[in-house]
């Protein structure tokens, strides 16, 4: 099989820009819901206000230079085609970081990080905090290529991204992670070891035990924040991890339903007072709702749920950790939960604001988060 890494830009043909203005302007909308809040699903009139804007005002020209502004590659490993962006330092000796989004997130949530982390100095920062970025995007999502055949779960994703490190030519580097990304970045560490500096999670599984005894307020917080969950938001896991395929039929065919999907996470998961669009930007979400609309990932990404759900990578990680806990995330461990799988917890991080969508919320935040663990591991 080849090793070649060949660039790659994303060129979209205006046929399927026409296509999807069409189907925006047919939309066959529900009625509205039965209450005054989110309790039933995205709102109508929440959701019709954002695809008004996608069908006439979202530019996709534009964004897509914004997003080819990052240099892209492809590159095939085990059989399958991936899709990254490689963002190099001007100091060669800068610390190669490899970090993996999760559903419903994508490689352009990170485009507000890559400045400060590849170049700190020129935002305000220290030279030696600098990284040489890879943003690859998950087998089946984005402008991956779709599997064929299953097997495509945590830890053959995480084998992968081994490979392409080193065929990048990065002997040493570091990885992080939020939602799959965490879990790819976990199982990465388990697996290549020997070459990881260390690995920054912003997503961190841990549960109490008996013998904890008296639990803290913030661990009492976090399993609440757990409790809710698994009773009012986990609808969208239990489809994706038993029946991908038949979600994808709908999701496939309207954005109007696809970006329903996506919209109702970024309103639940992130710190934005219920306002996700007024706090994050339409531009910003409809970019992310179109890396899974115009490649038609909807199935091929809830596959990941299918593969890997109920088998997250919790054995032993003896690599350097680092964490940062934001206060809307889904899954919030405390340090002493973590530490039973972790053994070397560099840095643990409780930032006061932002939700699952870390480096999409708050950039400046994160990038100091991640400036931190590294710096332990340098």
């Amino acid at each position: 099989m080849s090793d070649d890494i060949t660039p790659y830009r994303i060129d979209v043909d205006r046929s399927q820009l026409d296509d999807l203005r069409t189907r925006l302007e047919r939309t066959r909308w529900p009625e509205a819901q039965t209450v005054t809040d989110w309790s039933q699903g995205v709102p109508l009139d929440y959701l019709r206000d954002l695809c008004g804007y996608w069908a006439t005002g979202y530019d996709w020209d534009d964004r897509q230079a914004k997003l080819n502004s990052l240099p892209q590659y492809r590159t095939v490993i085990d059989g399958l085609g991936f899709h990254f962006a490689h963002v190099r330092a001007a100091d060669p000796d800068a610390l190669p970081l490899v970090i993996t989004h999760g559903w419903p997130g994508s490689f352009a949530e990170f485009m507000d990080v890559v400045g400060p982390l590849t170049d700190p100095e020129r935002f305000g920062g220290d030279a030696s905090d600098a990284f040489h970025l890879v943003l690859p995007s998950l087998p089946g999502y984005g402008f991956s290529d779709k599997p064929t055949t299953p097997g495509w779960g945590v830890e053959r994703t995480a084998k992968a991204w081994a490979t392409l490190m080193a065929r990048l030519g990065y002997g040493r580097y570091g990885a992080q992670g939020g939602d799959w990304g965490s879990m790819v970045t976990t199982s990465l560490a388990q697996q290549d070891a020997g070459h990881l500096a260390g690995i920054h999670l912003n997503m961190v599984l841990g549960f109490p035990r008996p013998e904890d005894g008296e639990l803290t307020e913030s661990e009492k917080a976090a399993l609440a924040g757990m409790e809710h969950y698994t009773k009012n938001d986990s609808g969208y896991s239990k489809q994706q991890s038993t029946r991908p395929q038949t979600l994808g039929y709908g999701l496939v065919d309207s954005p109007a339903g696809q970006c329903a999907w996506i919209l109702e996470k970024f309103w639940s998961w992130t710190d934005t007072s219920g306002d996700p669009v007024g706090a994050l930007g339409a531009d910003r979400i409809l970019d992310d709702v179109m890396l899974y609309w115009l490649p038609a990932t909807a199935a091929s990404s809830g596959r990941m749920y299918w593969e890997s759900f109920n088998r997250p990578p919790l054995g032993p990680v003896s690599v350097p950790m680092g964490a940062s806990v934001f206060p809307k995330e889904i899954f919030r461990a405390s340090q002493r939960w973590a530490a039973r799988q972790f053994s070397d917890i560099r840095y643990w991080g409780e930032p006061a604001v932002g939700g699952h969508f870390a480096a999409f919320e708050q950039p400046t935040l994160f990038v100091e988060e991640v400036r931190r663990f590294f710096r332990t591991v340098r």
